[in-house]
């Protein structure tokens, strides 16, 4: 990667920086000998001072260990990790809103047995406010260091789980009913940025991040600061914690600035999960910690993990990864169970390209202008996957089995985020901004042709949230409601 001049930027003596110009966003990566590395990716841009900034782990964090999943490490002199823990088993905290409904009601005995939502001869949107209680962490900047306010994930039984993040540092988690209401109390966990949730039968998992140490380095220059945890937290069907199990390696003997050290910090950290309906896999942005001479450079990756139903990490999953893109942004990944793997893609600027980590594989080639974003991935319904990205503005659409792009479909949507879900058994609907509200297009998942016509949907779109498919063939998302205390579910109905 080439240095930029930083000329125009000196570093701050004294703290991070953050200078953002429209369309474009810029990561520090690694910092050695006092020079800042900088990536044009899609973030803001940082310069960093010899400061820190760090916060002491929680007692059930600092409990926690995480091995090193086996996996490539492009180049990279990366230390091994600890051995795995056992998952801590504990209650969480029944503190939240007050219960929406006090007794069992007839939309939630119907959660319970299924969702028979109308099919319509055309995709229809439904938009349903649902009211929280407490607040939520509004949209922000939408950027890629921005924490993400809110998730959903479907139930198998047909319901959903909606997990919001608060302000006041908790992350919540409430149970919908088939319409799209609120039922039962919410339960909530400690945790200061909501990436995803996932659900099946008995329950589900939700990741998030927590607070964690820096220790003292020392760094060779700059500074990393926050030194965070990421967390895969098992909840029950009534939403109560079964085990919890951290996903990068910090522990009570390794904080974030000994080399070795896998942690979350402010740029590109978002993540996914994905299940193969026993295990869960975790898919993020990664701060690497190398040891340099007498001190240590901090750089930037993504990690996989998988997790098994008992909360132990299984290093033995060859999907899993200790680093896989760097520098890397856009983590996505689903679970192909034709194959009987998890697949990843991620935004890299090695090569400026939409890629498959692990080795690097290409997807699509791109160019590092400061544009580049990596959509979602869903899979054909014939053999490989789908994903969707933009460049300059303009969404396409990639199928892909190994590698190499065999089929791109130029969609026209002028947007720098478009989302992808599957919707139905054989089509796929891509969703991207547009003013107040969002468009939506369903295509073919096999030859990745439109079907129908362009529709809009009545809810504020994030750049970095995700539409979920359902059984029934309906998607949704949470949007952002009309108060700080509500959150609107978009619906697409099936069709």
């Amino acid at each position: 990667m080439a240095e930029m001049d930083m000329s125009e930027h000196p570093p701050n003596p004294r703290n991070h920086r953050a200078v953002t110009s429209p369309g474009r966003r810029r990561l520090i990566v690694g910092i050695g000998a006092g020079l800042a590395v900088v990536v044009v990716a899609a973030g803001a841009y940082f310069v960093a001072g010899p400061g820190t900034e760090s916060a002491e782990l929680t007692s059930a964090t600092a409990s926690q260990g995480a091995a090193e999943a086996p996996g490539a490490t492009n180049g990279q002199a990366l230390a091994a990790g600890a051995a795995p823990s056992a998952p801590v088993a504990s209650q969480a905290s029944a503190s939240g809103p007050p219960s929406a409904s006090a007794s069992p009601s007839a939309a939630a005995a119907k959660a319970g047995g299924g969702c028979t939502r109308p099919v319509g001869a055309t995709p229809k949107a439904k938009v349903t406010e649902v009211k929280l209680g407490v607040k939520v962490t509004g949209y922000g900047g939408q950027g890629d260091t921005e924490a993400l306010p809110m998730a959903i994930a479907a139930r198998p039984a047909g319901g959903s789980w909606l997990a919001w993040l608060g302000t006041d540092k908790r992350v919540y988690l409430g149970k919908l009913d088939c319409d799209d209401k609120l039922v039962g109390r919410p339960t909530s966990f400690t945790g200061i940025d909501l990436q995803d949730v996932q659900a099946d039968s008995k329950g589900g998992v939700i990741l998030l991040t927590r607070a964690g140490s820096c220790g003292s380095g020392p760094l060779c220059g700059g500074a990393s600061s926050p030194c965070n945890t990421m967390h895969m937290i098992r909840f029950d069907d009534s939403g109560r914690q079964v085990w919890e199990r951290q996903v990068t390696n910090l522990s009570s003997s390794r904080t974030g600035y000994d080399d070795g050290a896998r942690f979350v910090w402010w740029y590109q950290h978002h993540g996914r999960l994905a299940t193969d309906g026993k295990n869960y896999a975790a898919y993020f942005g990664v701060a690497i910690t190398v040891k340099n001479g007498s001190c240590v450079d901090i750089h930037e990756g993504d990690r996989m993990q998988v997790v098994s139903a008992s909360g132990n990490l299984v290093t033995s999953n060859k999907d899993a990864f200790e680093v896989g893109c760097s520098h890397a942004w856009t983590s996505r990944i689903v679970w192909d169970p034709r194959t009987g793997h998890f697949v990843t893609v991620c935004a890299t600027d090695n090569d400026c390209r939409i890629a498959r980590p692990n080795p690097y594989r290409t997807v699509a080639a791109g160019t590092c202008d400061g544009t580049l974003f990596g959509g979602d991935l869903v899979l054909s319904s014939k053999s490989g996957y789908w994903t969707a990205w933009s460049q300059g503005g303009t969404a396409r659409l990639e199928h892909f089995t190994t590698g190499r792009s065999d089929t791109t479909v130029r969609t026209g949507a002028a947007t720098a985020h478009p989302h992808l879900v599957a919707y139905g058994s054989k089509r796929m609907l891509m969703v991207w901004g547009s003013g107040s509200s969002m468009a939506a297009q369903v295509y073919d998942a096999g030859s990745g042709k439109a079907v129908g016509s362009k529709f809009t949907i009545a809810a504020k779109d994030h750049d970095y949230q995700a539409f979920k498919a359902f059984p029934d063939g309906s998607a949704a998302y949470a949007a952002a409601g009309g108060t700080s205390t509500t959150i609107k579910i978009a619906r697409v109905l099936p069709s």
